[in-house]
């Protein structure tokens, strides 16, 4: 707002950060941003984190803005600082997190030298976000920043940059900090009437319709009026791993069928290929592929989405509805009359039975108390101990894939997991950034899970987690390896390579910290050790020896289609071995 006396660039940038709503900040400081810094000491009402890498805080500002709605903000100096964000931008991006990424450099008349940390940074960062902008003149620093906030929280969500010059920085201008009203970006309505009534009809009409939740049916708006419509119309659900969450406790039993991802072998993929009508949420290809998960194209599709759909030979929607998905979904629900029961659905009886068919096993992987923890006992025995208001997150590798299978939430934007990058490190981060969410900060226990591996990508944030104050139980499923990879190579190429990693005293490494450590080596300790882990009251760690011998069940038994185009198998990359197991691939790297 343009003022007759001038203030601070600085200044003015946190008062806008205020006024956006945001309490947490994340960042290191450097010389080129610094005075943003200094500017965040003398306000009370910003908790400044300061991380140990800038990734890491760009992760915790992508988890702020996940869980509370509300863009996260990280503030990265000018050079490498700038460049180590990349990661947890395309992250968000890809992810729908509203992030705000604020980067410091050099000063204008520098600008075209060769010069101390001189980086054409909005060039690097810009592929990874919706914006990137830079200011030239003191007086357009609120309004970039002011957009970069309304941009990021504009569905599709995702991060937004704007690069400060050091001189703007120390700068004065005219135009304050915009008013709270101006960051809440516009509001989406419903669809056209007459589209809203042709998908009524369609589910009145089908025989078994199926709502298939994605990233962007995961928020607590959305999943209010999804939880609306079941109340009225109980449907058929399956969730994407990021929409965990969506279907309440009382009613998974009737119409929960489980989450897809990955492999095509889960209830939820035979679900959606015996459906003859299935509506997605919010759903985006880079979840769950849908050439693995429709490789026909036949199924009769309904998109309901902010945004159109990417439209192809695999999927092709009979009809769009654009606009607000919770308005959309409540429209549905007061037009649908009729939606077929799942509960009296003979294939759903079966699919409900086969969905926690796992748990009549249990007994086998548990006979021997001295075995090592098999991944299905440590879920079924986390379950038992968390409530539905617990946060979990979950690090990318093959412990992301039993959680996301197997372990149930029934709250949105409980269980959290990065799911369209697949991107390693973000388990501890996240749990951080949950844990400073809650009012008051670190109240509640928060729970986070990783492998050896990809501990080791953000593992320095234990320092960060102690200096704040976090409550977090750390789980760690040690096999000295990326088993996700290795488990891949060896059903591809009949052996693995590049994947071991050799031995960590995790307890001993979270002690060094000033936090608390425990060993789960083998079945008999999983209780013991568990509870006593999650009883401690601040930062613990639990270095759990785990069972990878049945991994290959996971890209088992997978759904086989009578008819599959070339082009569907060749994207699919299907490799059978001699021994009837098969996997579906893709060229990414520390991907499936």
């Amino acid at each position: 707002m343009a003022h007759q006396d001038q203030q601070e660039v600085a200044e003015i940038l946190v008062n806008s950060i205020h006024n956006a709503g945001v309490k947490v900040v994340f960042g290191i400081p450097g010389a080129k941003i610094d005075a943003i810094f200094d500017k965040l000491q003398d306000h009370s009402e910003i908790r400044l984190i300061v991380c140990r890498h800038e990734q890491n805080a760009a992760f915790m500002a992508a988890a702020y803005g996940r869980i509370t709605g509300i863009p996260g903000v990280c503030i990265a100096t000018s050079g490498p600082g700038a460049g180590n964000l990349t990661t947890g931008l395309v992250t968000a991006t890809t992810e729908g997190d509203p992030v705000v990424a604020i980067v410091g450099s050099v000063p204008r008349l520098l600008s075209t030298k060769h010069t101390h940390q001189s980086m054409k940074a909005l060039d690097i960062l810009r592929p990874c976000s919706k914006t990137a902008t830079g200011i030239d003149v003191e007086d357009q620093a609120a309004e970039v920043l002011l957009s970069c906030f309304r941009t990021a929280s504009t569905s599709p969500k995702g991060s937004c940059v704007m690069s400060l010059p050091m001189d703007v920085a120390a700068g004065k201008s005219k135009i304050h900090a915009f008013p709270p009203s101006a960051f809440k970006a516009p509001l989406y309505g419903p669809a056209p009437s007459q589209s809203i009534q042709q998908v009524a009809e369609m589910i009145d009409n089908a025989k078994l319709p199926v709502l298939f939740l994605g990233q962007r049916a995961s928020s607590a708006i959305v999943v209010s009026a999804v939880r609306e419509f079941l109340s009225k119309h109980p449907i058929a659900v399956v969730e994407t791993f990021q929409a965990a969450g969506a279907v309440p406790e009382s009613q998974a039993d009737e119409v929960f069928f489980g989450r897809v991802g990955l492999f095509r072998n889960q209830t939820g993929d035979r679900l959606l290929q015996k459906a003859d009508l299935v509506i997605t949420l919010g759903y985006d290809p880079s979840e769950y592929d849908a050439f693995a998960w429709n490789p026909n194209g036949s199924i009769n599709l309904v998109h309901v989405d902010y945004t159109s759909c990417d439209y192809g030979a695999y999927y092709h929607p009979k009809i769009e509805l654009l606009g607000s998905v919770r308005e959309n979904i409540l429209a549905l629900s007061n037009t649908v009359k009729h939606v077929a029961d799942p509960a009296s659905h003979e294939f759903c009886k079966s699919l409900s039975q086969e969905l926690t068919a796992w748990r009549g096993k249990l007994d086998e992987y548990t006979a021997d108390k001295e075995s090592l923890v098999h991944p299905l006992h440590f879920v079924s025995q986390l379950q038992k101990r968390v409530s539905k208001d617990t946060t979990v997150t979950c690090d990318v590798g093959t412990v992301y894939i039993y959680m996301m299978r197997y372990f149930f939430a029934y709250e949105p934007r409980h269980l959290l997991c990065s799911n369209g990058q697949q991107t390693l490190g973000v388990g501890l981060p996240w749990a951080i950034a949950a844990s400073l969410t809650q009012d008051p900060p670190c109240s509640q226990k928060v729970i986070s899970l990783s492998g050896d591996g990809g501990f080791m990508f953000s593992s320095q944030e234990l320092s960060t987690a102690m200096q704040q104050g976090c409550n977090i139980t750390h789980f760690i499923w040690n096999d000295e390896s990326y088993n996700m990879v290795q488990f891949q190579e060896e059903m591809k190429y009949g052996r693995s390579s590049g994947i071991h990693l050799g031995g960590v005293d995790f307890a001993k490494y979270a002690e060094a910290f000033g936090g608390k450590g425990f060993n789960m080596n083998n079945a008999s300790e999983i209780e013991s050790v568990m509870d006593a882990a999650l009883a401690h009251k601040g930062v613990s760690l639990v270095n759990v020896k785990i069972d990878y011998s049945h991994v290959k069940e996971l890209a088992g038994n997978l759904i086989k289609d009578s008819a599959l185009t070339v082009q569907g198998i060749s994207l699919l990359v299907e490799a059978h071995s001699q021994s009837n197991s098969s996997i579906i691939t893709a060229d990414r790297t520390r991907d499936v």
